[in-house]
């Protein structure tokens, strides 16, 4: 499965390709290929985040990465649309945003800012 990662290094944006060769492994990623001029269009070819499979209970927000919860922008209750940024995670100095899977209304957040995480912890809840 090919994922493409928007990365922002020194203020300019660059978008990168990577490859998920195992889900169950942590250093699971290999950079397929990396774009070499800055984003620099509104509009990005990036794909929209594939919407988690609902679980009993909601949708999960996973972690997709090893990191440090910088900002949770959702509370419980809130309501939020597929696509929106809900988690900021923070990794090697540079901010993730983390976007909802599906429209719903969150029911739990697992995490609080400046807390660790693994790839593939649940975030937070959505239902």
């Amino acid at each position: 499965m090919k994922k493409t990662l928007r990365i922002n290094l020194e203020g300019k944006s660059y978008d990168v390709e990577v490859e998920v060769l195992d889900s169950n492994v942590s250093s699971s990623v290999a950079v397929a290929s990396v774009a070499s001029a800055p984003a620099t269009s509104a509009v990005s070819a990036v794909p929209a985040p594939v919407a988690a499979a609902p679980i009993a209970g909601g949708s999960p927000v996973l972690s997709p990465m090893m990191g440090l919860v910088f900002k949770v922008k959702a509370q419980v209750g809130d309501k939020v649309a597929m696509n929106q940024e809900v988690v900021v995670l923070e990794a090697m100095k540079m901010e993730t945003p983390i976007y909802a899977p599906a429209a719903g209304t969150i029911t739990s957040i697992s995490v609080k800012e400046q807390e660790s995480v693994s790839e593939g912890q649940v975030l937070m809840t959505i239902s």
